[in-house]
């Protein structure tokens, strides 16, 4: 059974609990990378399961979801209560063919895409931290909320990484 948009938000604020959002983020990809290093490109593509995502479908999951929360974070500073729309991550992987990105691209871009973010996120006044939009499933998040949101997101496809890695008969 799918969780609901509620399930969801609980199961992601269980991951980061009292951990400084912007630190989270700013970790993500170097602990990332670390776990990377002695896996082969093969074993980033081999799903662990049927039906569930491998290391490298994770990446560009990771990459394309900085570029959404980058812009619905632009979106709602340049017009605060805006609407923010869900997306559908399995037909974005399955349209964009997650299966078949580079694992080290990916990385890279969400790297980069995390790096102008959290430039932004960190430039921001306390009133701006405030300003929210209203999300289609989820209602009204504002843009403390998304990125708290995101370091869980970090947090959680973490652990997905490192258990896909450890469980991995062979790391090469």
């Amino acid at each position: 059974m799918q969780e609901t948009a509620e399930q969801y938000k609980q199961r992601l604020a269980g991951y980061l609990g009292e951990q400084d959002a912007l630190k989270v983020q700013a970790a993500a990809p170097a602990k990332i990378e670390r776990l990377l290093k002695r896996v082969s490109p093969a074993k980033l593509r081999k799903r662990p399961t049927p039906g569930k995502w491998s290391v490298a479908e994770i990446l560009a999951h990771l990459a394309d979801a900085e570029i959404v929360g980058g812009y619905r974070i632009r979106s709602i500073l340049a017009a605060p209560g805006t609407p923010i729309v869900a997306y559908d991550q399995d037909r974005w992987a399955e349209a964009s063919n997650y299966a078949r990105k580079d694992p080290q691209r990916s990385l890279e871009l969400y790297r980069t895409m995390r790096e102008g973010n959290l430039r932004l996120l960190k430039s921001l006044k306390p009133e701006q931290w405030k300003h929210y939009g209203i999300h289609s499933e989820r209602g009204q998040e504002s843009i403390e909320t998304i990125a708290r949101m995101y370091a869980a997101h970090d947090l959680n496809h973490l652990r997905q990484i490192q258990a896909i890695i450890e469980t991995s008969p062979a790391r090469r």
